[in-house]
């Protein structure tokens, strides 16, 4: 960096550049800045959700953050006003150029000339005028790898984190996800848990320790959160600190992490409960040298999904895999009615597809470039369901967020939410589900004033509503406020002719995702399959296909579902011995799969060398059971 550096003041000088210079060279006016604003309209809108929740996290700290473009035109700035105000007598504002060329050295400059994350203080800038700042810039890159855009965190020496840069690259990094979600409809996981991890780290408590509980290394945090002193804590073993520590490192040992568990501190003063992730750090063998351990408060564990970003819908309808009769009207059924605004009921089995249709219908709608947010209202706890929904205003509760916190309804505004497991919402929500149906509001747990709202409702389950209603468990109203567009999904045993086809699909993407070999599948097993009533329906089916794969072998056990094969195909004969009854079992299921005697092993449920010793026990001729097989085929395909 110190290279970066030296060598970006050498070419300033050279240029002329004065370092006495208050302001960059190049400022567009008003009418420039609409057309500059309007060219990066994708990044602009891409990138603000990012750098709002990057400045929150330092807000009320005299930082400001910049996005700038691809040439380093400031294209948005947004901070505490103290230091904006700042800013602005330097013309550091909209429409100015911060690039090498116009104002000398600095963390944007070098970002675009160097393309790295960079960082510098003080002295380190050109221009003196700059020199009581720490700048922290990062490239904003396309899927060809070209810059972009530029995200910058500024603020004054003092009061830089060393974890600046770290938050100001993975804001970067989310961006270009972000904008690769928005060229291909991806979802942007990956960097949204980067993020989430980056910024929770300035807030929360962090330490380390070896593994027999010695407490190496600290930050302020833990110090403050548990009010011992770090003479104090460095004498504290773990298990003093942490309650329940030997099955804390047990489950790290076993699944490599231990991730957004509730457990209990002993501080100073009393016993605290907090909510904690452990991380392992390993050396160049592999092997665990030391535990990072982060202690989040449960007041602000809150989860920060629905305030990262808006929801994206994934799926389309030519994920729906399957050419039966039944299905294909369904499908067209739902491309009917993706335009209307009018709400959907999407009822059907469990593993039927509902949430699969539900992003299909969005995505096929004139709602498709806005948000889709999912929410299951069976797995979100009775008291937590009202502010999931619909927000609420900061004091509203002990815990309430600072500035308060959207509910799903208002980041889906414009878009469309997905209701999944409707008959397992609470009966007083229902009241107030109906209400925002009927008035199109919401309203903040903690205000009175109504927030109107343009959301289209796709809801589902997999419970019988009218039954429901009859039991006192669903309203009437609310039911037929929601089932205006009704759609039914098949289960699988009712579109028996889709499963080879899903077999054959899933069998491909498991064994893609798992990098291992495609398992052929006999006809007599495809048969069985279709034979099988798949309670579990195309879920099921899955979670079959990826036991097949990762084992390799062919699983004819279902649910304990003995095979038709192994059923049909045995005639009782009280007037024979076991073991004559044993030999006809076996040689009906050699035929049956046409020799192969892996295959009938695994029928037979017995390991191979058993199956060969019966075989040579009852003196069974193999090769002639098999071309009986084979003459059977020719025949049936004569007829």
């Amino acid at each position: 960096m110190e290279k970066y550096i030296e060598n970006s003041h050498k070419r300033c000088r050279l240029a002329g550049i004065l370092s006495k210079n208050l302001v960059s060279t190049k400022i567009l006016n008003d009418v420039e800045i609409n057309d500059m604003i309007e060219k990066n309209k994708e990044l602009i809108l891409t990138a603000i959700p990012f750098i709002n929740h990057l400045y929150n996290f330092v807000k009320g700290c005299d930082f400001f953050v910049i996005l700038c473009d691809r040439d380093g035109c400031i294209l948005n700035v947004i901070g505490d006003q103290n230091i904006l105000d700042e800013a602005a007598k330097i013309k550091m504002t909209t429409g100015a150029y911060m690039d090498e060329a116009h104002i000398g050295t600095n963390a944007m400059s070098l970002a675009i000339s160097e393309k790295v994350p960079i960082q510098i203080s003080g002295k380190e800038h050109f221009i003196n005028e700059y020199g009581k700042w720490t700048c922290s810039a990062a490239p904003i890159k396309n899927l060809d790898g070209n810059i972009i855009g530029i995200i910058n965190l500024t603020g004054y020496i003092e009061n830089v984190h060393p974890h600046t840069l770290g938050m100001v690259v993975a804001a970067g990094d989310a961006i270009e996800k972000m904008l690769e979600i928005n060229k291909y409809n991806l979802m942007l996981e990956i960097s949204k848990k980067r993020l989430e991890i980056t910024f929770n780290s300035i807030s929360s408590g962090i330490l380390t320790c070896d593994l027999i509980g010695n407490i190496t290394t600290m930050n302020k945090q833990v110090v403050r959160m548990f009010g011992y002193s770090e003479n104090e804590m460095k004498k504290i073993k773990i298990n003093e600190l942490i309650q329940d520590w030997d099955e804390i490192l047990e489950h790290l040992m076993l699944k490599g992490a231990f991730i957004d568990e509730d457990t209990y501190i002993n501080s100073r003063v009393n016993k605290l409960q907090y909510m904690i992730t452990l991380n392992p750090i390993y050396d160049k063998k592999m092997k665990i040298q030391e535990i990072t351990i982060v202690f989040q408060d449960l007041k602000k564990s809150r989860n920060l999904a629905g305030n990262l970003l808006t929801g994206h819908a994934v799926y389309t309808f030519d994920k729906v895999i399957g050419k039966n009769k039944k299905i294909m009207k369904i499908i067209e059924y739902a491309k009917n009615i993706a335009e209307s605004k009018s709400t959907i009921l999407i009822t059907g089995e469990s593993g039927t597809g509902k949430e699969v249709f539900s992003q299909a219908i969005h995505n096929y709608g004139n709602r498709r470039d806005k948000p889709f947010i999912a929410i299951n209202c069976g797995a979100i706890p009775r008291t937590l369901v009202e502010s999931e929904l619909f927000g609420y205003e900061d004091g509203a509760f002990t815990g309430a967020k600072k500035g308060g916190n959207a509910g799903k309804f208002e980041l889906a505004n414009g878009g469309t939410i997905f209701l999944d497991e409707i008959g397992e919402m609470p009966t007083d929500m229902q009241i107030k589900l109906l209400r925002v149906l009927e008035e199109n509001t919401i309203t903040r747990i903690g205000s009175s004033k109504q927030i109107p709202i343009d959301v289209r409702i796709i809801a589902a389950t997999n419970k019988d509503l009218k039954h429901e209603i009859e039991i006192e468990n669903f309203r009437k109203d609310l039911f037929y406020r929601l089932n205006v567009l009704p759609l039914c999904l098949l289960p699988l045993r009712e579109r028996r002719d889709d499963i080879p086809e899903l077999v054959n699909y899933y069998m491909e993407k498991i064994s893609k995702m798992l990098n291992k070999r495609i398992v052929d599948i006999p006809d007599i097993y495809m048969k069985y399959l279709m034979e099988y009533d798949w309670p579990g329906n195309v879920r099921e089916l899955e979670n079959i296909i990826e036991r097949i794969v990762n084992s390799e072998s062919i699983q004819f056990n279902i649910s304990n579902k003995v095979p038709e094969v192994q059923k049909s195909d045995f005639n009782l004969n009280t007037n024979i011995s076991l073991e004559m009854m044993e030999k006809q079992h076996i040689i009906k299921i050699i035929k049956g799969a046409k020799g192969n005697m892996t295959l009938a092993a695994n029928i037979l449920e017995i390991g191979r060398n058993t199956l060969y010793r019966k075989v040579e026990k009852y003196k069974i001729n193999c090769s002639k059971i098999e071309h009986s097989s084979e003459m059977e085929q020719i025949n049936s395909a004569k007829v």
